[in-house]
């Protein structure tokens, strides 16, 4: 009697994903291949929307006025400088020669506005494409960078494909690395950090573990657990986080986060490990987590300002000359002292900015996406310029993210805490820690001027939370055939509309010349553009 086996129902079969996962996995030749061409192919894709026509429009867009400008006098003087009246349209003429020696009071450390004047010095001051390039490349180096946290996070090559390749299409992250800004170097540091401390968690518990097991006696936990030093990652986070803090000084909220992260985590793996004082005991480990983390903030920090402190113009350099510090702080070196009081300056002018702009949004509509930034617009009549369209055509540069990622991320990060509540995943704590970091601080400021796309910095670890998402959408491993595919499938329709989305939107990412009616398309919401 031959017995033969049922044919498949189609809901029974394997989806493609899986039998191509399971093919994959099974030929290791492949996974090692896929395992790089996958990002590969995806920094290529967020480098070409980033680069095309990045020189376009040759004029100094929304803040560029100042950071473009200040990086070059600062390249060439050590210090930001003031320029004359009219220097916008002079400055894009090619007079990039006319700033003065006399210190402009700038309120934003060094470090960003030196990689700007990198691609000013390599491409010369003249060119738009040069002073742009250093943050289209940091762009990019971002899509690729978080690629590699999702990886480390979900240990999963498509889903960082997942992750990295919403923010290479994206408007946020496209257009943030199409003007001369300082947020990609800021999201970029920030980001960095993080996965330095996601190296660091990787490796950490194990060797806690171990050495408190070597301590044990018999059965009986031990008093203290041991305190390590070699933590190499934390050491890298904290270079990291003082190169952000180099750039903008939210960067320190960050330092704070990642060391109140390192506390919290080690105390409770102290306690999970049975330490009988691991509250003490964590303090004790806590103490070596700040010395290995701060110094380091603070000596990439204080690198940044190598050139001002070098210089005799720079603004407030010689404030501690005519009153020097007395008492315990009188062996401070004077250009230190200047340098303390120049910081006094600038958290006092930063804490009281409250000029009103068309275009600002306090931090708590960042969530509503109300305000998006146009950093650029040009108005051009039908028949002139190429312009073809009965109300005339437009040419604007637009920070809008994709509207479908970012509120979808958004509902991400309130799930992402529901999950964290019921599984305690360190994985959904360090996303967590890193929206909050980045978006609390600064509800505590409502009355400054502030804007949308200062959420650039938020914006990696929102799609981070939006991953996990989209993961437990497309089914866990162990879950039925119909189940995986009809998330699987749910996942493609999403992935695919936001796809969509995006080619409908780069338009008004990239300043290219359309139709007063195409762009009016887009006007979804009262505030937007």
């Amino acid at each position: 009697m031959t017995i033969t086996a049922e044919p498949l129902l189609p809901t029974q079969r394997p989806s493609f994903y899986d039998r191509w996962r399971e093919r994959v996995a099974a030929e290791p030749r492949l996974q090692r291949l896929y395992g790089w061409l996958a990002p590969l192919l995806i920094t290529v894709v967020a480098g070409i929307l980033r680069l095309w026509n990045l020189g376009h429009p040759h004029a100094l867009v929304f803040d560029e006025t100042y950071y473009v400008k200040d990086a070059w006098s600062q390249w060439n003087l050590g210090y930001a400088a003031t320029w004359p009246d009219g220097a916008d349209a002079r400055f894009a003429a090619g007079e990039t020669d006319i700033f003065t020696t006399d210190p402009s009071f700038v309120v934003h450390p060094p470090l960003g506005k030196y990689l700007i004047g990198v691609g000013m010095w390599l491409f010369g001051p003249d060119s738009s494409f040069g002073w742009r390039i250093m943050t289209a490349l940091f762009g990019t180096a971002l899509v690729l960078l978080l690629y590699l946290v999702a990886k480390a996070l979900t240990n999963s090559t498509v889903f960082a494909a997942v992750a990295s390749g919403m923010l290479a299409i994206d408007g946020l992250g496209i257009v943030m690395s199409r003007v001369s800004l300082l947020d990609v170097f800021l999201a970029f540091f920030i980001l960095l950090a993080f996965w330095f401390v996601i190296l660091d968690r990787r490796r950490h518990p194990d060797r806690l573990a171990a050495a408190t097991v070597a301590r044990m006696r018999g059965d009986e936990p031990p008093a203290w657990g041991a305190v390590l030093w070699n933590r190499p990652w934390v050491i890298a986070a904290g270079a990291a986080a003082g190169a952000a803090s180099a750039v903008k000084w939210s960067g320190v909220w960050v330092l704070a986060a990642i060391g109140l992260y390192l506390v919290v985590t080690d105390a409770l793996e102290r306690r999970r490990l049975g330490v009988v004082f691991w509250p003490m005991d964590a303090v004790r480990q806590g103490l070596v987590s700040f010395v290995l983390l701060v110094p380091v903030a603070f000596i990439v920090y204080l690198g940044s300002w190598t050139g001002w402190l070098l210089s005799d113009g720079g603004y407030d350099r010689h404030a501690a000359d005519a009153n020097p510090a007395t008492g315990v702080f009188s062996w401070v070196p004077l250009a230190l002292q200047s340098l303390w009081r120049y910081h006094v300056t600038i958290y006092n002018s930063m804490t009281g900015m409250t000029s009103p702009h068309s275009y600002q949004s306090p931090a708590w509509q960042w969530p509503l996406l109300w305000r998006p930034t146009s950093m650029y617009a040009q108005a051009t009549p039908d028949g002139q310029g190429g312009c073809v369209g009965q109300n005339g055509c437009l040419q604007i540069l637009y920070s809008m993210p994709n509207p479908l990622l970012w509120y979808a991320s958004v509902a991400a990060a309130g799930y992402l805490v529901y999950r964290f509540v019921v599984s305690r995943d360190w994985r959904h704590a360090v996303v967590l820690v890193g929206i909050a970091a980045t978006w609390l601080p600064w509800l505590a400021y409502p009355e400054r001027t502030v804007f949308q796309f200062y959420t650039i910095v938020i914006w990696p670890f929102l799609l981070l939370a939006l991953t996990f998402a989209l993961r437990e959408i497309a089914g866990p491993a162990h879950a039925s055939v119909d189940r995986r595919t009809a998330g699987q499938r749910v996942v493609l329709v999403f992935l695919g509309v936001a796809v969509v989305l995006s080619l409908f939107w780069y338009p008004l990412w990239s300043a290219t010349q359309v139709p007063y009616d195409f762009y009016r398309l887009h006007n979804w919401m009262q505030g937007w553009v």
